[in-house]
């Protein structure tokens, strides 16, 4: 059994080892990277009390104006969780399409959704959420302080930020679906491997490395994937 068990670990390090990110994973970190940047220097950001609660994150780089209208199509992005040594892996999301409705007329939007407690984040690696059903979310208070955030965003598993032209606010996502981006995570880290497995003993690759240091702390590796 320990023979048949270390065979198949070492297949499963061969295969991820030779995984390979595509032009979309590798455009999803780096205009991730870029938002949380912008958004940790803003004023108008996210609070940085609410910031170091956050367990893990969640970016969704420009979903388009037509995710705003009933039927709309979904985003896709990056998560990441915090660990002893610094960040994990990028997990690659998706959120599904909604009827939200959201700021009509906006170009773009780029959204952010802060995970707060571990329930939140083993509800998101399981398989898929939905959003005000499976797991409580809030529009997030804006600016350096959180003194006036509502009891709503006290209590909340998620909290969810916008950007739409420059201005972060929050915003709300009940009735979407997020869920792990299964076909992204192979190419990127290799078959059977599931996004629980990302967050806990995957090493981030180098390509990782510029989203993990604007999310903060140390990176705990830049080559590498198991």
């Amino acid at each position: 059994m320990k023979i048949l068990t270390f065979i198949a670990v070492g297949c499963l390090v061969a295969t991820t080892a030779f995984a390979e990110m595509s032009r979309d994973e590798l455009k999803r970190l780096g205009d991730s990277a870029v938002i949380v940047n912008e958004l940790r220097d803003a004023d108008n950001g996210i609070p940085e009390d609410y910031w170091a609660k956050a367990q893990c994150v969640v970016v969704i780089p420009s979903m388009k104006k037509a995710a705003f209208v009933f039927g709309g199509e979904y985003g896709s992005g990056v998560m990441s969780c915090r660990q002893a040594d610094g960040w994990s892996a990028p997990v690659f999301m998706q959120l599904a399409k909604g009827s939200w409705g959201l700021q009509i007329g906006a170009e773009q939007v780029d959204l952010v959704l802060l995970v707060l407690n571990r329930r939140g984040v083993d509800k998101l690696l399981a398989d898929k959420v939905s959003l005000g059903v499976d797991a409580s979310i809030a529009a997030g208070p804006v600016g350096r302080s959180a003194n006036a955030a509502t009891d709503a965003q006290l209590t909340a598993e998620m909290l969810a930020y916008s950007r739409a032209q420059g201005l972060f606010a929050g915003i709300n996502l009940s009735g979407g679906v997020l869920r792990p981006d299964k076909e992204a995570i192979e190419r990127a880290y290799g078959p059977a491997v599931s996004a629980t497995q990302v967050i806990q003993s995957t090493k981030p690759s180098g390509e990782a490395t510029a989203f993990l240091r604007a999310l903060g702390g140390n990176v705990r590796s830049t080559t590498g994937r198991r």
